[in-house]
Order: structure tokens, then C-alpha cells, then sequence
């Protein structure tokens, strides 16, 4: 199987035996592994001044990082951050020369959640305020995002299928609890989660539901709008995967849950011990887990941490080890 096979039949919790699928939601250290910035940090202030070479020839230096970065580090998935120029045409010739250049190996995916996250620090008090005071004024806006993010899908849809899924990137969670109440979660996220999740599926994408911090009171609630998958687990929230699985089942893979924090400043002994009991607990069913970090590779992590990470996963990452 290629790596994408193999990460669609554990996104549908089939058993695949051999290596457990790895990716990363976002890999910063790209400097320090190929000393090329990653193509999020970029800066395409003179995009529109570039000769139709020059643009090419970033395109085609963005799609082969992407690649690279997947072959050295084993991943079987790439999220794809857009494409300099920002416009839906650039987009659709990234994912063709990731397709054309990788040979349809790998799971390709993008952001594409349309419902509301945490706000920032300028507008938290305007939105809590909003949510009790005018929440229909937050779903009106929902509507729109929802109707935004679908005709997009729809748009890529009909240049090819380019893309296999969609993450929905929007955090909920602080590392304490979330921060919608369940019943703000249900008035105010479920039914546009629901709604992109149902409209992703019925163009034939899969969606990984991502969010860090702390989920399990509105564990449930996210389970029942039907992702494929669940992404971060974030320990440092609180999140175990045994004590997950008893509150969504066995039918909704998961993905992550090694300690990002531990990765930056735990001993190594404590790393590789939370590495291998990501492992156990992820792969104790046989099936349904990808092994990832409880975030991404952030920029800070150390590379060699993150290296270990990998080094633990290929030796011991694998079902057939458990016979």
C-alpha cells in the first residue's frame, strides 16, 4: 500500500498491520533540517512583480519541501498552508505538482473549518458578550463561513480532486476546559461542524477534527458530528487516550498525543517515555491511530527531539510487533 493508502484505511479504522501512519500537522524546523524557511514563514511581498519563472521555480522549491520533509521523516500525509499569491488558482497548481512530483504517494490536506474558535485577546470580550447577548448574529456569520468553506471543497472538487481531506483547525479548548460551555458548543459550533463534516463527505473528502487543550466535556458532542478523526490529545489538556475511547468508541481514529511540552524542555528519558506510551495506548486496539505530536513541530522544539521522536516510532511503531 502507499502511505496514503494506508492513512485513509486507519482514518476509516481498518486494521493495516506493519508501520503505524505518521504525520505532522504543521513541521516548522525545516531550517534546521534543510535549512530552507517553511513555506508558511515566507515572505511574498513582490509575488505580483515575479516573472512567470521566478514564480515556478518557488512553487516547485515549496512542493519539494513538502515532499522531503514526508520522505525523511516516514510521514504519510502533507498539509498543504495555501500557496504564495494567496489566489485559488495557486493553490490548485501546488497540489498538481505535489500530486505530479510525489506520484499520488501521500494524503494531501488543508485547513478548511469554517466554525468559530477561541477569539484572540482584542475581540474575547466582544464575542463572549455576543454569545449570550446576539448568538443568532454568530450563526448568521456561521452560515456564511459554512457556505464559504463547501463551495471551496466544491471548486477543488471540479479541478480534479486534488486534495483527499480536510483538518478543521479551529481551537475550542484551553488546557483546563473548553472555552464554550456545552451548551454554547451546541447552540453555537455543532451544527456547522456537523454541517461542513456531512458536506465534506459527500464530495468524498475525509475530516480530522483538531483542537489542543482540554476536550473531554465536549468530547462527545464533537464526536457526534462524525469526523474521521480526532487530532492533538493534547496531554498537557488532560487528554488520555483510554479515557477517550470509553467516551467516543472505537469507530473515530485518533491522532497524537506525544507531549509537545516534554519535546521541548522534558529530559530525554522522560520523552522517550511518553513517546512509547503514546504508542502502547494508541496502538492497544490495532487499528484507528496515527502517531503524530499533541500539536505539530513548532518552531523552538528542538530538531533532535523530534528526530528521537521519529527514531522510537520506527522501531517500535509497528502492529506486527505486537504478535
Amino acid at each position: 500500500m502507499t502511505h496514503k493508502e494506508r492513512f485513509i484505511k486507519t482514518l476509516k479504522c481498518e486494521k493495516i498491520g506493519g508501520e503505524v501512519p505518521t504525520f505532522e500537522l504543521v513541521f516548522f524546523l525545516t531550517m534546521e533540517a534543510f535549512g530552507r524557511l517553511h513555506p508558511s514563514h515566507r515572505a511574498y511581498y513582490q509575488w505580483n512583480q515575479m516573472s512567470l519563472n521566478e514564480k515556478k521555480l518557488h512553487m516547485n522549491d515549496i512542493a519539494d519541501l513538502y515532499i522531503e520533509t514526508a520522505k525523511r521523516y516516514g510521514h504519510s500525509a502533507i498539509f498543504v498552508h495555501g500557496a504564495p499569491g494567496g489566489d485559488f488558482d495557486n493553490v490548485v497548481e501546488m497540489l498538481q505538482l505535489i500530486r505530479e512530483k510525489s506520484g499520488d504517494e501521500y494524503y494531501l490536506m488543508m485547513h478548511g473549518d469554517p466554525t468559530w474558535a477561541i477569539p484572540d485577546g482584542d475581540s474575547m470580550f466582544e464575542f463572549s458578550e455576543k454569545m449570550y447577548e446576539a448568538p443568532e448574529e454568530l450563526n448568521e456569520e456561521s452560515e456564511r463561513r459554512l457556505e464559504g468553506a463547501l463551495e471551496f471543497a466544491r471548486k477543488l472538487d471540479d479541478r480534479g480532486h486534488l486534495l483527499d481531506g480536510f483538518t478543521l483547525c479551529s481551537d475550542y479548548c484551553f488546557n483546563v476546559n473548553p472555552f464554550f460551555s456545552p451548551e454554547k458548543f451546541d447552540e453555537l459550533i455543532v451544527p456547522y461542524l456537523k454541517g461542513v463534516i456531512d458536506g465534506y463527505r459527500e464530495m468524498g473528502y475525509y475530516t480530522i477534527k483538531h483542537t489542543d487543550g482540554n476536550i473531554m466535556p465536549i468530547a462527545k458532542q464533537m464526536a457526534d458530528c462524525g469526523p474521521d478523526a480526532f487530532h492533538s490529545l493534547d496531554p498537557q489538556g488532560g487528554v488520555s487516550i483510554p479515557e477517550l475511547r470509553k467516551l467516543i468508541g472505537d469507530k473515530i481514529a485518533l491522532c497524537g498525543n506525544v507531549n509537545c511540552g516534554l519535546l521541548q524542555t522534558g529530559t530525554d528519558e522522560e520523552c522517550k517515555a511518553d513517546v512509547m506510551r503514546s504508542l502502547r495506548e494508541g496502538m492497544d486496539r490495532g487499528y484507528g491511530y496515527i502517531f503524530c505530536t499533541s500539536n505539530c513541530a513548532y518552531t523552538g522544539m528542538p530538531l533532535e527531539r523530534y528526530e528521537m521522536m521519529i527514531d522510537l516510532w520506527r522501531q517500535y511503531g509497528n502492529y506486527d510487533l505486537k504478535k
